[in-house]
């Protein structure tokens, strides 16, 4: 169970549970958690539409339902989009049974959205339990995390810290955590994130390192 609980933050931990938190590819993952959000999704597409660049969008079913057609339009841009659940909960404090319903209901809900069923998984807070991992694979869901994160969902930052943690020191390989929504954060996070993500694309564009795909 602590092996659960630390694979967020610990790279030990998450290899003992057999979870990446990094790609085997020759670029850097640019990942959003928690939307789609009305303002902080379209905001992140046009920043990376201006900047070519491509990521992976971790959506919850229940933001999904709200906005099928945003969902979709992440997709058809040519991003990767991915489950991170159906409504954003802490898999510690689910049951058995609930967890089974909301895998089974927010892969229902992008499929909708989408017309093809995403093959990767993300649980809120980084944080799986022993069934909900389970459950996932069961599923036939890969699980992929993060290496580094910008800490953006918090209301004591700036655009510049988020930058900052996200891409100093970037290399091939990491997995970059952001957000586009403050559905489940501080208000109004998604518009430091906005900014943060051009500072982000300079500094990696300054490295010649590419955004990749995390499927």
């Amino acid at each position: 169970m602590l092996r659960h609980l630390l694979a967020p933050v610990s790279a030990r931990a998450a290899a003992g549970l057999h979870i990446p938190r990094t790609v085997a590819q020759s670029g850097v993952a640019l990942t959003f958690d928690d939307g789609p959000h009305p303002e902080g999704t379209p905001a992140v597409l046009e920043v990376l539409a201006r900047a070519g660049a491509k990521a992976t969008f971790f959506m919850v079913g229940e933001q999904v339902d709200r906005r099928p057609e945003l969902a979709a339009e992440v997709a058809a841009r040519g991003h990767a989009v991915a489950l991170h659940a159906y409504r954003h909960r802490l898999h510690m404090r689910m049951t058995p049974r609930q967890l089974d319903a909301d895998i089974a209901r927010g892969l229902d809900s992008l499929q909708r959205a989408l017309h093809q069923r995403p093959t990767l998984h993300r649980p809120p807070y980084g944080i799986y339990s022993p069934w909900g991992l389970s459950t996932v694979r069961r599923a036939g869901l890969s699980q992929l995390l993060w290496s580094r994160w910008g800490r953006d969902w918090r209301g004591d930052t700036t655009p510049e810290r988020i930058a900052a943690l996200a891409a100093e020191g970037a290399v091939p390989g990491d997995v970059i955590l952001l957000h586009d929504a403050d559905f489940y954060s501080a208000p109004g996070c998604h518009r430091r994130t906005v900014t943060a993500l051009e500072q982000i694309l300079i500094m990696l564009k300054s490295r010649e390192i590419a955004t990749v795909l995390a499927v």
